[in-house]
């Protein structure tokens, strides 16, 4: 892919602007947040032409974003942000993903790095066997058509009522684990039947596993509220999606929506934009499926989260509570939102499409879990499993500015084919080892894709974000032990 050669303008050290006039059609400017150093290598690739492409969607509020981790993506970049007004505007699966509502969810424990580095090898093991991982892994629980059905409408409930977690954990996840309007009937047999055998699963791909330790803590009052107390504390993040299900989701409609395009007599720079009016059958068949999957990903992280608290408790011989085994919170990557913000000065209802990237909503935010009403959102912010991960809060520089959203990761800068090609997967194993990692995963060649040399540094991202004042910092943790799919 050759550079980018378009327009960018310099704001700040921060922000850089794609201006309206770059192309004749933008409704609206680009803006992609970055360091200097960043901003070469996202022109390295087409990335900034996509936020440019996302600018002629009808309805676009405000502008074309994009978060530091941007790379090249489906339609809409990956890292990228876009607000349509609910009225005139509309709803793009190239803006949700594939994947939908692959996200985060962390959890807290009363443990220390010298209870758990004695014994990381034997839990790596117990979680690896506890929760099913891999391409096509299928899960512990079966479910049914009737049970589908249920399980696509509750979202993470659906797993709590049988047992499968907290009453608490809803209370800290995003939409309380359940985003409205979900509709099974909107969802092919196809993708229900692929979601049946996979929930409770970890997957493939980036998604991982991961025990971790606090090594740094920067602000020490939001941090003890999340129960993040103090360095050298372990903490376990889960990252993985809608599995299957997600994905036939998008593809089915995506077909659909193709079609909408020519329909509504929609004008695009990229087939790949395919999208249809909020209020259109089209627009709302759409939200409704991508709600099923998107509270199917909740009930999925929900059940890991479960085998994790039962598998540390049999290794450690205490029950979850008395580990202290807590939810810090749980949050959506790829979604599309009904929402309300503020736009020159009035309110407006939008569809906000976050395609990697994290919603990010302040303290006092009546969204913002209670817990969290005086610090903001907790946002959960991986990195590659060779260097560490953050936990940050919203801000209302970002409600201002970025609908309320931030970063989601650390983002690729080489293929998962390139990936490969340079990296054998044994290295990577030994290389985390000789750190004091320890990895397990169903094939090497994943391992490869995944390696630290695959992506970009996550303290970059996070520094731009935080030096920008869309997100705040607040701690960083290393990983320990590791499942990758």
């Amino acid at each position: 892919m050759a550079p980018w050669q378009g327009k960018l303008v310099r704001v700040d050290d921060y922000r850089w602007k794609i201006p309206q006039d770059y192309k004749e059609g933008m409704r609206v400017p680009g803006l992609i947040y970055a360091s200097e150093e960043m901003v070469k290598s996202i022109c390295e690739e087409q990335t900034p032409e996509q936020v440019a492409n996302v600018a002629f969607m009808p309805g676009i509020v405000g502008h074309s974003l994009a978060m530091p981790d941007i790379h090249w993506g489906y339609g809409f970049p990956i890292g990228g942000v876009a607000a349509m007004d609910v009225k005139d505007g509309v709803v793009s699966p190239g803006g949700v993903g594939y994947d939908i509502n692959c996200g985060v969810r962390l959890l807290r424990t009363d443990l220390r790095e010298p209870d758990v580095r004695p014994r990381i090898a034997n839990l790596v093991d117990v979680l690896f066997r506890d929760v099913p991982s891999g391409l096509g892994s299928e899960g512990k629980i079966r479910v049914g058509q009737k049970e589908m059905k249920e399980l696509v409408v509750e979202g993470a409930g659906w797993a709590v009522r049988r047992g499968l977690g907290y009453d608490e954990d809803l209370s800290v996840t995003e939409e309380n684990g359940c985003l409205g309007g979900a509709d099974p009937s909107k969802i092919s047999d196809r993708a229900a039947k692929r979601g049946m055998s996979q929930a409770g699963t970890l997957g493939s791909g980036n998604h991982f596993l991961e025990i971790q330790v606090v090594k740094e803590i920067y602000d020490s009052d939001a941090a003890s509220v999340m129960g993040i107390e103090e360095i050298g504390q372990i903490l376990i993040l889960i990252h993985t999606g809608s599995r299957g299900l997600g994905h036939q989701v998008c593809t089915d409609h995506l077909r659909i929506m193709e079609k909408a395009v020519s329909k509504y007599g929609l004008k695009l720079p990229d087939r790949q934009l395919a999208c249809a009016p909020v209020e259109s059958s089209e627009g709302q068949d759409y939200l409704a499926a991508m709600a099923c999957a998107a509270n199917y990903a909740w009930a999925n992280r929900q059940c890991i989260a479960h085998w994790i608290r039962e598998g540390f408790s049999r290794v450690f011989g205490k029950s979850p509570e008395k580990l202290g085994m807590r939810q810090v919170y749980d949050v959506a990557h790829n979604i599309a939102k009904i929402e309300e913000h503020s736009i020159a000065g009035r309110r407006v209802k939008v569809c906000v499409h976050r395609k990697g990237a994290t919603r990010a909503f302040p303290a006092g935010h009546k969204d913002t879990p209670r817990r969290y009403r005086e610090i903001g959102q907790p946002v959960l912010v991986p990195g590659d499993m060779g260097r560490c991960s953050f936990v940050a809060v919203g801000t209302e520089q970002a409600m201002a500015e970025t609908f309320g959203s931030t970063c989601h990761g650390a983002g690729r800068v080489l293929s998962r084919g390139a990936a490969k090609r340079t990296i054998k997967g044994g290295d990577v194993v030994r290389e985390l080892e000789s750190r004091g990692i320890t990895v397990k995963a169903e094939s090497m060649p994943s391992l490869a894709e995944e390696a630290s040399q695959a992506y970009k540094d996550v303290t970059q991202i996070i520094d731009v974000v935080h030096s920008a004042g869309i997100s705040r910092k607040i701690a960083m943790a290393t990983p320990m032990g590791i499942i990758k799919g």
